[in-house]
């Protein structure tokens, strides 16, 4: 069986049990996403002390 050919067995199995809204969701567990979350966070809380936070949290 090729790759291609497992993938498409594989959904069909997944949809056939938890229909295809679900199958989807399952699959979505594992995206891996991109970039470096850690190294991005560094970069966006940078600047922002705690009372800035702190401020935002009260807003909400």
């Amino acid at each position: 069986m090729t790759p291609i050919e497992l993938n498409y067995k594989g959904f069909q199995a997944l949809v056939q049990a938890l229909g295809y809204v679900d199958a989807i969701r399952f699959l979505k567990q594992f995206d891996q996403g991109s970039g470096n979350y850690t190294q991005e966070r560094d970069r966006w809380l940078n600047d922002v002390t705690l009372d800035e936070i702190w401020r935002d949290l009260q807003k909400s």
